[in-house]
C-alpha cells in the first residue's frame, strides 16, 4: 500500500477572515496555556503481546482494517476523557505489532485524513492526541512518520476549536522534544514556513514557542542555524499582535544565550532591545566598539550582530564610522569561509554605498578603506578554503543505504513504507558528513540504529550503520593536512589556537600559541600589535584553548598599587594579597624572606609601598609573583624603572628557574638577548615562532634590525619647533638652573637632596642616572615645579615653556580614559593655556596663601595699597619688573613697576609664575596650532598616532606605547623649548624608540632624560647628571 500524499495547508493561501472586534489591550498576562485533558486521563492499558509483522501484513479477513476503522471512528466521536482513552487505546493496538501496525489497516493513513478533516472537530482533536501517543509508544521509530505531520498540526494552532489549538501545540512540542536533535535543519523550514506574513497569529504565535523548544533540546543545532533563525525572530518582534512579539521576543532572548560568545554577551541585551527600538542604536554601536575581543567571531555572533550593523550604517556619521570599522575587524576574526559568506554580501553593498554616498569626506575614506579591507579578507578565506571537499548527494546516497541493508539482510524487503525511515536516515547522514561529524557512536545511538531497528534485528541494524558510515567517510574523504612543526622535547604548558581583537583592531587571528616548560619566550612586535592585550586576555582566562590557572599557574607580573593600600607596609602588601592567599598562602616567613631575596631589608619592609620608587615597586611584584610558585610568568616590560644592577639580577633569576616558563615583553634588546630561548613575533596576525634569542631572530628576520639599532627604525617622530626666548641669543646660554637646593620628604628623617647645582641650556642633552630611589626623579620633580624645595633656588626663564613626560606616564591622562587622544588635547589647552602645568605647585595658591597675600598692605608714595593683579612684565638687566595694578584704582597712571625679587620676598611668586605662564603661552604667537580635531590628528600623526587612535579611539583602549606617545605629543603642544622625561622609554617599541632618538637629536630646545635604557642614553646625552649619595654629580659637557 502506498504511503497517504497529503495536502501542506501552509502552501496554500490562507482564507482572509474578518478583523475581530477592537478590544482593550489586557490589563493582567495571559492565562496559561490550557492542559492538555480537562479531567486526568485514564490509566494505558496494558499492551497485548507483540504480534509479528507477518501476522500483521497477512490478516486475510482484514480484522486489522476494522479495528482501525473503529478506533478512527470512536476518536471522532468520543468525547472529552473518552477521546483521550481512544488515543490511549490507539498507541495500545500499534504496541503489539510495532511500526508496522501503522501501516497494516491503514492507520497511519487515517489518522492524517483525521486531521485535515473540517468536520467533527473531534476527528482532528482525536487524531492530535493518537500522535502524541503515538510517539511515546514507538519513539525514534515514528519520528520519519511524525515529522511529515508537522504543517499540518501548526495549520491546527489556528483551529476554530479551543481543543483542537491546545492538542496541537501539545502534539508539536511532543514532537520536538523527543525528535533527534541531528534532525534540526529538517525541521526548521517548516516553522519558518509558520511565521510567514499571511499566516493567522495563532500559528505564528506557536510557531515560535516551538522555535523557543527546540533551542532547549538541540542547542548546538540551533547555534549553528542561528543566521537564519534570527531574522525570522526579529519579524515577530515587532509584529502587530502583542501574543506574537511576546512569543518572537522569548524566543529570540533564548537564542541569544546560544551565541556562544563572552566577549559580546554584556551587549547582547542592548542589541536585541534595538531591534524593536531603532532609537537604542547608536548607543549599542558604541558599547560594541569598546569591547574586548578575544574568541574568534563566528556566524551565530555574526547572526547577532548583522542586523545592528545594518541599521547603524544608516544612522549619523559618527556611528556609520564605528560600523565600518567593526565590519572591517569583525571580518578578519571569522575563521571560517562559510560564515564569513554569510554576512559579507548583505554588508558589502551598504558599505559601498555610504564609501560612495557620505557627505563626509573622512567618513568616506574609512568606509571605502574599510570594504576594501572586507574584500580583501574574503578573497583570503576563499583561498584558506581551498577546493571544494566532496559532498553527498541524497539520491545516492539512499540507494547506498538500501543496497546495504540487502546484503546485510537477506530477508528483509525494502518497500515504499520502509522508504520513508530510510529517507529520513538518509538526510540526516548527509547533514552529519557535511559538518565532518562521523563519530560511529553518535551514529549507532542516534542517526542510525534506533530507526533501523525497527525493521531489523539490533545486530544487523547496528552492522548497517557500520558499513553506511564507512561508505559515507570513504566518499568524502579529504587529505589530511595537519602538521606539527614544533618536534621539540618536552612538556607542553599550553598548545591553542586562537584570535584576538580589542576596541575594533584585529590584533591576532587563528593564532597558535604553544608553550614548553621551562622556555622562556619573547614577544616581539610593534606599538598597538597587542602584545600587552594577549598578556592580560590570558591573565583573565579569555584566550580560547589556553589551560585555566587550576591546571597551569599563571601570574601576569605587574607593579600598579591600589590606591587603598598604599599605606600597608611593603610585608604586609604581599602577605596580604587576595591572589596569593587563593594560591599558595605562605606563611609571613616566607614572605619576609623572599623579599629580602630581592634586596629588602627590614627597614624597607617595613615602610609603606608609597616610599617605594617605581623599581622597586617592580621588585616587590617580582617577589609576589614568585611566591605563587608560577608554572608560567608573564612578565610585562618588567625591566622597566630597573637599573643596570637589578636588570642583570632579573636575568639570573629567569635563567635558572627550569621548571618555569617565561612569556616576556620587553624593548630592552640586551635584556631579550641574555634571557630567551625563543622569540613570538606577531607576522600577519600570527604568532611565528623563532628558536633562540633576539640575536638569532634578527639573523632569521634581517628586516627587524630595528631591534638592536636605534637607527634602522623606520618610524619617525616630528618635534615641534620651539619658539623664540627673550634675550638667549645662544644655544649655550643657561636657561634653567638650580642651586643649593635642598629637599626632604615629609616625615623622613634624612634629606633625600643635598647641595644641588645644576643647569640647562638649549643645547643641552642630559641623562640624569642613578640606582632605584636614589632621587633623580625627585629632582625632576624640583626642577618642574611638580614639588618644593627646602632651601636654595631654582631658577626658569619666565617665558621657558617646559615638556614634561612623569615617570608614571599614563597619570597625566588617567582623567581622560573614556576620552579620545584628540579630546584630550582640546580639554587640556582649551584656554589657550595648558591646564596641568596651572595645576602645579609652583602655580596653584592654598586657602592660607590667598588670605596672606590678600592682607598684605604696600606703602606707594605714602598711601596703603592692596595688589589687585599683574599687568605686565619687562626686561631689567638679568631680571625682570612687573606692572602691578592696585585695588581701587583703575588709572594706569597709580600702576608702580616692581622688581620681581621684592614680589618674591614677599610672597607672590606664585602669582607671578601664573603670569609668567600666561606670557609664555601667548608667546608661541603664529606658530600656533589651531585646537580644531583636523589639526590635531595631523599633529598627533607626528608622533606615531594615525586617526584610527588619535580621533577615533578611546585612550583606554590604546597601548602603553601609545599612550606613552600621546603624553609626548600633549606636552609638547605649546612649542616648548625644554623636553623633560622620566623614563620616556618604557613602553616604546624598538620603532618608537628609534623615532624618539631621531626626533631628540633634531629638536631644537634642550633635553633632560631618565632612563636605565644605557643604549638610548649614551646615543643622545653628551652630559651626564649622577644621583647617588643625595647629591647630584654633573659630568660631560655644562659644568656649574
Amino acid at each position: 500500500m502506498a504511503p497517504y500524499k497529503y495536502r501542506n495547508p501552509l502552501s496554500e493561501p490562507t482564507p482572509v477572515a474578518k478583523p475581530p472586534p477592537t478590544q482593550p489591550p489586557p490589563t493582567k498576562p495571559p492565562p496559561p496555556t490550557q492542559p492538555l485533558f480537562t479531567s486526568p486521563p485514564p490509566s494505558p492499558r496494558p499492551p497485548p503481546p507483540k504480534r509479528t509483522a507477518a501476522s500483521i501484513m497477512s490478516d486475510a479477513n482484514g480484522h486489522e482494517d476494522v479495528a482501525v476503522a473503529d478506533l478512527i471512528q470512536r476518536l471522532s466521536i468520543a468525547e472529552g476523557p473518552e477521546r483521550a482513552a481512544a488515543a490511549v487505546d490507539v498507541a495500545t493496538h500499534v504496541a503489539g505489532g510495532g511500526i508496522f501496525a501503522l501501516q497494516a489497516g491503514g492507520l497511519l493513513e487515517g489518522l492524517t485524513k483525521a486531521l485535515e478533516d473540517s468536520s467533527p472537530v473531534g476527528a482532528r482533536e482525536g487524531a492530535l492526541l493518537s500522535l502524541i501517543q503515538l510517539s511515546d509508544t514507538l519513539g525514534r521509530a515514528f519520528e520519519p512518520f511524525y515529522l511529515p505531520l508537522l504543517p499540518v498540526i501548526l495549520h491546527l494552532l489556528a483551529d476554530k476549536a479551543p481543543a483542537v489549538r491546545v492538542a496541537a501545540l501539545a502534539a508539536g512540542k511532543a514532537l520536538l522534544t523527543t525528535l533527534c536533535p541531528h534532525a534540526t535543519a529538517m525541521v526548521l523550514p517548516i516553522l519558518y514556513n509558520g511565521i510567514g506574513g499571511n499566516r493567522k497569529w495563532q500559528t505564528k504565535e506557536g510557531s515560535y514557542i516551538l522555535l523557543r523548544l527546540i533551542q532547549k533540546t538541540s542547542p548546538s543545532q540551533i547555534t549553528k542555524a542561528l543566521p537564519e533563525l534570527v531574522p525570522n525572530l526579529s519579524s515577530g518582534m515587532v509584529d502587530a499582535r502583542d501574543e506574537v512579539k511576546k512569543a518572537a521576543w522569548i524566543a529570540m532572548n533564548g537564542a541569544s544565550q546560544l551565541v556562544n560568545n563572552r566577549d559580546i554577551e554584556p551587549c547582547v541585551p542592548a542589541i536585541l532591545s534595538s531591534i524593536a527600538r531603532p532609537a537604542e542604536v547608536s548607543d549599542t554601536i558604541i558599547k560594541l566598539s569598546a569591547l574586548v575581543f578575544v574568541q574568534a567571531i563566528e556566524a551565530p555572533a555574526l547572526a547577532i550582530m548583522v542586523p545592528l550593523l545594518m541599521r547603524g550604517l544608516q544612522k549619523e556619521t559618527a556611528i556609520k564610522r564605528r560600523c565600518a570599522v567593526i565590519i572591517s575587524n569583525m571580518s578578519k576574526l571569522v575563521n571560517n569561509p562559510h560564515d564569513a559568506h554569510l554576512f559579507l554580501p548583505s554588508l558589502l553593498p551598504r558599505l559601498e554605498q555610504v564609501g560612495q554616498e557620505a557627505a563626509d569626506p573622512e567618513l568616506r575614506s574609512v568606509a571605502a578603506t574599510a570594504h576594501a579591507t572586507v574584500l580583501k579578507i574574503a578573497g583570503e578565506a576563499e583561498q584558506r578554503e581551498g577546493p571544494a571537499a566532496k559532498k553527498l548527494e541524497v539520491e545516492t546516497t539512499g540507494e547506498k543505504l538500501k543496497e546495504i541493508i540487502s546484503k546485510q539482510s537477506a530477508g528483509c524487503k525494502v518497500d515504499e513504507f520502509m522508504t520513508t525511515t530510510l529517507s529520513f536516515i538518509t538526510q540526516l547522514a548527509v547533514l552529519l558528513v557535511t559538518e565532518k561529524k562521523t563519530d560511529f557512536e553518535e551514529w549507532d545511538e542516534k542517526v542510525v540504529t534506533p530507526y533501523l531497528a525497527a525493521f531489523l534485528s539490533a545486530a544487523n541494524a547496528k552492522a548497517v550503520c557500520k558499513t553506511f558510515l564507512d561508505w559515507c567517510i570513504s566518499e568524502t574523504r579529504e587529505a589530511d593536512d595537519c602538521e606539527d612543526d614544533d618536534d621539540e622535547p618536552g612538556a607542553d604548558l599550553c598548545n591553542c589556537t586562537f584570535s584576538l581583537a580589542y576596541g575594533g583592531k584585529i590584533l591576532l587571528n587563528n593564532a597558535r600559541l604553544r608553550l614548553k616548560l621551562g622556555h622562556r619566550y619573547g614577544l616581539c612586535g610593534a606599538n598597538g600589535a597587542g602584545k600587552s592585550t594577549l598578556m592580560k586576555a590570558i591573565n583573565r582566562g579569555q584566550v580560547d584553548g589556553f589551560p585555566p590557572k587550576s591546571e597551569v599557574v599563571t601570574v601576569y607580573v605587574e607593579h600598579d598599587i591600589d590606591a587603598s593600600l598604599t599605606e600597608t607596609s611593603v610585608a604586609d602588601f604581599v602577605w596580604q594579597d587576595k591572589q596569593l592567599m587563593e594560591t599558595t598562602a605562605p606563611p609571613r616567613e616566607d614572605v619576609v624572606d623572599m623579599l629580602a631575596s630581592v634586596g629588602f631589608n627590614d627597614e624597607m619592609q617595613n615602610n609603606p609601598v608609597t616610599s617605594l620608587s617605581g623599581g622597586w615597586k617592580m621588585k616587590l611584584a617580582l617577589a609576589r609573583a614568585m611566591l605563587m610558585k608560577p608554572h608560567i610568568l608573564l612578565l610585562d616590560e618588567p625591566t622597566n624603572h630597573l637599573d643596570s644592577t637589578n636588570v642583570a639580577w632579573l636575568e639570573h633569576y629567569l635563567v635558572n628557574l627550569p621548571d618555569v616558563t617565561s612569556m616576556i615583553v620587553s624593548h630592552d634588546s640586551g635584556f631579550l638577548d641574555h634571557v630567551c630561548t625563543d622569540i613570538m613575533h606577531y607576522e600577519n596576525r600570527k604568532l611565528k615562532r623563532y628558536r633562540g634569542n633576539l640575536s638569532e631572530f634578527v639573523k632569521a628576520k634581517p628586516e627587524a634590525k630595528s631591534y638592536y639599532s636605534l637607527d634602522s627604525a623606520s618610524l619617525r617622530f616630528n618635534f615641534p619647533r620651539p619658539g623664540f626666548l627673550d634675550g638667549i641669543n645662544t644655544n649655550e646660554k643657561p636657561i634653567m638652573w638650580m642651586k643649593k637646593v635642598e629637599f626632604t620628604y615629609p616625615g623622613a628623617t634624612k634629606k633625600q637632596l643635598i647641595d644641588v647645582n645644576i643647569q640647562c641650556r638649549l643645547a643641552s642633552r642630559v641623562a640624569v642616572l642613578g640606582a632605584n630611589g636614589a632621587g633623580k626623579s625627585t629632582l625632576i620633580k624640583l626642577l618642574t615645579g611638580e614639588m618644593k624645595p627646602d632651601g636654595g633656588t631654582i631658577f626658569k626663564h619666565p617665558n621657558l615653556r617646559v615638556a614634561y613626560v612623569a615617570q608614571h606616564a599614563f597619570h597625566h591622562i588617567e582623567d581622560f580614559l573614556d576620552k579620545t587622544p584628540n579630546q584630550y588635547i582640546r580639554a587640556r589647552y582649551l584656554q589657550g593655556e595648558d591646564k596641568e602645568e596651572n595645576s602645579k605647585v609652583h602655580r596653584v595658591l592654598n586657602p592660607e596663601e590667598e588670605k596672606a597675600l590678600a592682607r598684605q598692605v604696600w606703602m606707594i608714595d605714602g598711601q596703603p595699597r592692596i595688589l589687585d593683579k599683574i599687568a605686565g612684565r619687562r626686561k631689567k638687566k638679568r631680571s625682570y619688573e612687573y606692572e602691578v595694578k592696585w585695588q581701587g584704582l583703575s588709572s594706569i597712571a597709580f600702576n608702580r613697576w616692581i622688581p620681581r625679587e621684592v614680589l618674591e620676598e614677599k610672597g607672590f611668586e606664585k602669582i607671578l609664575n601664573q603670569f609668567d605662564g600666561a606670557k609664555a603661552a601667548a608667546a608661541v604667537g603664529q606658530d600656533a596650532r589651531p585646537l580644531t580635531q583636523s589639526s590635531i590628528e595631523s599633529y598627533l600623526a607626528d608622533f606615531g598616532l594615525d586617526p584610527e587612535f588619535g580621533t577615533h579611539s578611546f585612550i583606554r583602549g590604546l597601548s602603553g606605547g601609545q599612550k606613552v606617545k600621546l603624553v609626548l605629543a600633549a606636552a609638547m603642544w605649546l612649542n616648548p623649548q625644554m623636553l623633560i622625561m622620566d623614563e620616556p622609554t618604557n613602553y616604546l617599541d624598538r620603532e618608537s624608540l628609534g623615532a624618539l632618538a631621531t626626533a631628540i637629536k633634531d629638536f631644537g630646545g634642550g633635553v633632560v632624560i631618565i632612563s636605565h635604557h644605557a643604549e638610548f642614553t649614551s646615543a643622545l646625552c653628551q652630559e651626564v647628571w649622577t644621583v647617588a649619595d643625595h647629591r647630584v654629580v654633573q659630568t660631560g659637557k655644562s659644568i656649574l
